[in-house]
């Protein structure tokens, strides 16, 4: 685990967007989980800055994504895509991150088609014929990064990259694989995350949270899958 990773956990627990909840909180799946996130708790441009210096570095170290990384020898990042809601204001504040990042453009949808004004669904840069990065904060079961994809080729721009702020590494309803794993099986396209399961057991252990990390260990066993290996 690099330094960003553990400042960005120890971060994301004490504004409590990452919460340890012993009783198990229930999710979506029926599930009751000791951990929970919630990029929503990110609330004043700081909590922002912080986040997104997170995605920053997880796409820059990430093995396959160096190619097409921001300003890469290979392929460039034209438009950063955020599907609505939390998706918004992660790809406005992407391109606003420091002056490196204002060459890009920003787009994001609306939930329903406008019927008036501009019309449309889309709103910001326009992605025909551009490569273009998605960002959004988590892939709990990977519907929300499938429909961004075909957004972005229903609007003529290619997919390159999807970053999200945390990888549950937690298996899905009816396959071994995880969220990520199976999206990029089914789509062939990169994800990169500001921190994974993994990283939060090592910052725990190295806070002597043995009793948080045998919590976890054990909602694994049930759910858990093991990390993807990207050689590229």
């Amino acid at each position: 685990m690099n330094k960003s990773t553990e400042e960005f956990l120890r971060f994301a627990l004490e504004s409590g967007a990452l919460e340890i909840v012993p009783e198990g909180r229930k999710l979506k799946s029926g599930r009751m989980s000791p951990y929970f996130f919630n990029s929503g708790l990110f609330t004043t441009g700081g909590d922002l800055h912080k986040l997104l210096s997170a995605y920053r570095v997880a796409w820059d170290n990430h093995p396959v994504i160096q190619r097409v990384k921001f300003g890469g020898p290979q392929i460039f990042v034209d438009v950063i895509f955020g599907p609505a809601y939390k998706g918004i204001p992660l790809a406005v504040g992407l391109t606003m991150l420091d002056a490196s990042f204002a060459i890009y453009g920003w787009a994001f949808n609306r939930k329903e088609e406008k019927d008036h004004g501009d019309g449309g669904t889309l709103v910001g840069a326009s992605m025909s014929g551009k490569n273009v990065l998605i960002i959004d904060d988590v892939m709990t079961s990977g519907m929300s990064s499938a429909e961004a994809v075909e957004t972005v080729k229903a609007a003529g721009g290619t997919p390159i990259g999807v970053l999200i702020a945390f990888d549950r590494q937690e298996r899905g309803l009816e396959t071994e694989l995880s969220a990520v794993q199976e999206f990029e099986q089914k789509f062939g396209i990169p994800v990169a995350a500001a921190a994974t399961l993994d990283d939060l057991v090592d910052y725990l252990a190295s806070e002597n949270r043995l009793d948080l990390v045998a919590l976890i260990a054990d909602y694994r066993k049930q759910y858990g899958v093991k990390p993807s290996i990207n050689t590229g």
